[in-house]
């Protein structure tokens, strides 16, 4: 796939717009300090931000692959989810499946001009017809076990590493390595806010290879069939359905 030449102007003005991608509250994308909460576990050299507010241990986890079959205005999109390299960022997508949570959702945000961008939705609020598109963005998956939003920390795998970085951007930790899984373009990935830990249940799917997000946001699959379908979704169109047709004997909870 031949990669978009992007003019610095635009870039900066992408890069701007993928910060105000979001999955948590008001007041985490307002970047506010959150009560402290117990350490999660860590699984990589890289220990998790301080505001993570689970263990590792107890977020659901796909250790392998799976795949998803998403109904967009009757048209199948069928996306493989890859837990080997993002095992909590693919297993809490799984288990929101699972749970029925993005049946009724709705994309709030299309980006095609002035280049092809993302595509946006998995915002709660999102199911309640009556609510306008502009107020979607800002909210994420609230756990009834906990009553309060599930967050996932960025988890992203250096291509020529053995450990996932956690808690980071490339960036931010010196990595001048490329990610396993990169926003090419069918990538389906994490929308957050600008706290790297703030991710739960919004997700985009990349229109073009938007290599510039690499190493900033976690991809976690990827489209193997129906861009076509991919490419004709309007803001406000609904994902009929969502279910796991393969690898569920890969997730644990």
């Amino acid at each position: 796939m031949k990669r978009l030449n992007l003019p610095h102007w635009l870039v900066s003005f992408l890069v701007i717009s993928a910060l105000i991608f979001t999955g948590c509250s008001n007041s985490t994308a307002n970047n506010s300090v959150e009560s402290p909460t117990p350490k999660a576990e860590s699984i990589s050299p890289y220990p998790l931000a301080k505001n993570t507010p689970q263990s590792l241990s107890k977020l659901p986890r796909l250790e392998g692959k799976a795949t998803v079959l998403m109904i967009v205005k009757g048209s199948p999109i069928t996306i493989e989810v890859d837990g080997t390299n993002a095992p909590i960022t693919a297993g809490n997508f799984i288990d929101l499946v699972q749970r029925g949570v993005y049946n009724g959702l709705a994309f709030h945000r299309v980006v095609r001009e002035p280049q092809p961008f993302v595509v946006q939705g998995g915002d709660p609020k999102g199911k309640d017809e009556k609510v306008p598109m502009a107020q979607l963005g800002m909210s994420g998956f609230i756990d009834p076990a906990t009553g309060s939003e599930r967050r996932i920390p960025l988890e992203i795998k250096p291509k020529e590493g053995k450990e996932i970085l956690y808690s980071r951007t490339f960036e931010e930790a010196g990595i001048k390595d490329k990610p396993t899984l990169s926003h090419t373009r069918g990538a389906v990935a994490m929308a957050r806010a600008y706290n790297p830990d703030s991710a739960s249940s919004q997700f985009y799917i990349a229109l073009a290879d938007l290599p510039f997000l690499d190493g900033s946001y976690a991809v976690f699959g990827n489209v193997k069939e129906g861009m076509d379908a991919v490419d004709k979704i309007q803001q406000g169109d609904r994902i009929e359905s969502a279910k796991v047709t393969s690898g569920l004997e890969n997730f644990k909870n």
